[in-house]
């Protein structure tokens, strides 16, 4: 099961700063800062498209993920600019600034840094109301994905783009790298799996590890599903898509509270999964998304039981913690059993597969203990199909060769719509 830890060299295209909205445009050439390889187009607005934003009244759906490649606030860098007025935010789940744990709502009310208005979207509504909309011009968005789908932010900027194109009002994103690279893995999410609860899984077919950036995703679903939004996409100069988020120089934030590290955000993308059954990630630890475990898990019988399988890239070793901790945390106070994962090739390892290969193989050792808690797997698998599948206890070799069959047809739609060299 363990694969040799191996060194990637990247060649790294420098991307002009090109500003792409219904077709390609492209404005001037970027440069990248002597301390990173890769703008984001935070940066890349501000340097070489302010045109776009100039003498208009700016909204900003944004957090604190935004930030130039020297670490500073985006909402204080826009705030700051004689170009423009910047008179709204607009705040996702985890809260404009980040640190409430998710699934909390959240209520509009003032940002205290800058004093400007701030309207919730994860609230009473998800989507941007005429009423919060009709004191700006155009609306900005800039919040750093973590490349899976049941991450709620890039639904957020959906939703976004749909209530923009509604009022006739531009819609503007400032894309960042995909943090886990371009590949993807898993199920495509079906339409009729659209979810619009909170949090939101799912609300455009993509896979569970889709592979693009939040720019490309805008692009794909306003032309595919017809939004009608007056479009552009500032893409991040100097990314690859074979890159990672570590190799662009670009300071990690945590985008969500549980999201701590890089290993997370990748590991995340398969097992999130676990969230939607009686088994724990790992919340209230150091390390969320890093284990999957419960009290009554026989861990060592379940490493025998999935050496039959090759799972590369990935260490598998049995733990035992205590969770703690405010919010959700399942097992709060118990002595949870758990299989630690430690990434040792990012570069093979598939977190989907480990995923399914887990759930298939717990539910068939625990037949008694294990529960699928709700209708959150079906959603966040984003397939009946997939789902029937599971419950059925199929094969997964034979569940993931239909799913890359998905992925091999789907792939010729989303190439259309790709901002960044995929070498």
């Amino acid at each position: 099961m363990q694969s040799r830890k191996r060194v990637t060299r990247l060649c790294i295209a420098a991307l002009g700063a090109l500003l792409v909205g219904s077709g390609c445009a492209a404005a001037g050439p970027a440069e990248e800062p002597a301390h990173s390889t890769v703008l984001p187009g935070l940066e890349v607005l501000l340097r070489d498209s302010v045109h776009l934003v100039r003498g208009k009244r700016v909204g900003f759906l944004t957090n604190q993920t935004a930030v130039t490649s020297d670490g500073r606030s985006g909402i204080d860098l826009l705030n700051a600019s004689p170009e423009f007025e910047l008179v709204a935010l607009y705040g996702p789940e985890h809260g404009l600034r980040g640190g409430i744990e998710g699934g909390q709502k959240i209520e509009s009310g003032v940002d205290p840094q800058t004093g400007i208005p701030v309207f919730s979207l994860y609230g009473a509504t998800q989507k941007p109301t005429p009423e919060m909309l009709k004191d700006i011009d155009v609306l900005l968005f800039d919040m750093q994905d973590i490349g899976a789908r049941p991450y709620t932010y890039v639904w957020t900027m959906a939703m976004a783009m749909e209530a923009a194109a509604a009022q006739n009002i531009p819609f503007i994103v400032l894309d960042r790298p995909n943090p886990i690279t371009g590949r993807m893995e898993g199920p495509l999410m079906e339409m009729a799996m659209r979810n619009v609860g909170q949090p939101i899984t799912g609300y455009y077919p993509v896979p569970l590890r889709h592979g693009m950036t939040v720019g490309e995703i805008a692009r794909y679903i306003n032309s595919e599903y017809n939004i009608g939004a007056q479009l552009s996409v500032v893409p991040a100069a100097g990314w690859s898509a074979a890159q990672w988020f570590d190799e662009t120089g670009l300071p990690w934030v945590d985008p969500s509270p549980n999201i701590r590290s890089l290993d997370a955000a990748l590991s995340y993308a398969g097992v999130v999964l676990f969230e939607a059954t009686n088994l724990t990630v790992g919340r209230g630890t150091d390390a969320p998304f890093s284990v999957v475990g419960a009290p009554w898990l026989d861990t060592p019988q379940l490493l025998r039981n999935i050496e039959s399988y090759e799972i590369p890239g990935v260490e598998l070793d049995t733990t035992h913690f205590i969770p703690e901790g405010e919010g959700w945390v399942p097992f709060r106070g118990e002595n949870v059993r758990a299989i630690h994962i430690t990434i040792t090739d990012r570069d093979e390892y598939k977190p989907v597969w480990l995923a399914l290969v887990l759930l298939t193989e717990i539910r068939r050792q625990h037949p008694d203990q294990f529960k699928i808690l709700n209708n959150g797997m079906t959603q966040m698998l984003g397939s009946q199909w997939a789902r029937t599948a599971l419950d059925r206890g199929e094969q997964p070799r034979a569940v993931w060769q239909k799913w890359e069959s998905e992925l091999r047809a789907w792939q010729t739609i989303r190439d259309k719509y790709l901002l960044y060299p995929r070498e």
